[in-house]
């Protein structure tokens, strides 16, 4: 068993205002924690990885390839297929914080290339 501490971890800038750690992962998936300053945006990306996850703080608001917005607050979880094209934003006035799940694990995006 592997227990891993947000403190422990450091976080990286992914882009302006997008934090991210990676925490405890095993051969098949893996966690990463999110804080994502009010204002900023994920970019619109695909990963062959599923990804579900769920936040704790403040609405994020997922944006697909067809313009399709889907809102997600405090308590909600969601699931991206792998392959999915979308985007996040944050367009209130908190951090939006919570909790990602890669499967297969997933490293940290470096969306600034």
């Amino acid at each position: 068993m592997e227990r891993v501490a947000l403190a422990d971890r450091d976080s990286t800038e992914a882009v302006d205002g997008v934090h991210l750690s990676l925490l405890a992962g095993g051969e098949n998936m893996n966690v990463q924690h999110f804080d994502i300053e009010p204002g900023a945006t994920v970019p619109a990306h695909s990963h062959p990885h599923e990804q579900t996850g769920y936040i704790v703080d403040g609405t994020l608001v997922f944006v697909l390839e067809d313009g399709e917005e889907i809102e997600v607050g405090p308590d909600d979880s969601y699931a991206i297929p792998g392959g999915e094209t979308h985007a996040a934003e944050n367009r209130g006035d908190i951090p939006v914080r919570g909790v990602d799940i890669f499967s297969p694990p997933r490293e940290n995006p470096d969306w600034q290339d």
